[in-house]
């Protein structure tokens, strides 16, 4: 009898997740790109809703929007602000990779083929890196300076 290979357990441990496994950390921004963008998606829905509101008049639109002044709706405003933040800068560095741009030369295919994956890493470290500078800088503005 065969054992089933798709239920072995993880033995890489914090490693292995934090570095993607053997998918690599690229799997992790994928998903994360995708999640932002249905989020991004969402709210931008509820945002044309919230905005449609106006019909009722500049009191009605007032009280509306006293409503969220609380600040859980500043956390869930700043929550949208860290998905877009990461979704345009992931986006841009998604263009170029599609476009070519910081893959190297092609080589011969030739076995074991080498992954473009090891090219675009240090791109993908310069975009995640520049993501959290934006969204801390993004924060500093949220919380100290837009008060």
């Amino acid at each position: 009898m065969q054992k089933n290979t798709a239920f072995y357990k993880n033995k890489l441990g914090l490693k292995g997740w934090l570095t993607g496994g053997r998918y690599g950390i690229e799997r992790y921004a994928y998903t994360l790109h995708r999640i932002t963008g249905l989020g991004l998606l969402v709210y931008f829905v509820i945002h044309i809703i919230v905005t449609g509101s106006r019909i009722n008049g500049p009191e009605g639109w007032q009280a509306y929007m006293e409503s969220f002044e609380t600040p859980l709706f500043k956390f869930g405003e700043f929550l949208v602000f860290i998905a877009f933040a990461f979704h345009a800068i992931n986006g841009l560095r998604l263009a170029m990779t599609e476009l070519g741009m910081f893959l190297g030369k092609p080589t011969r295919p030739i076995y074991p083929y080498k992954s473009s994956v090891m090219r675009q890493r240090p791109l993908f470290i310069v975009v995640m890196v520049l993501a959290a500078v934006v969204v801390v800088l993004g924060g500093i503005d949220f919380y100290l300076l837009g008060k």
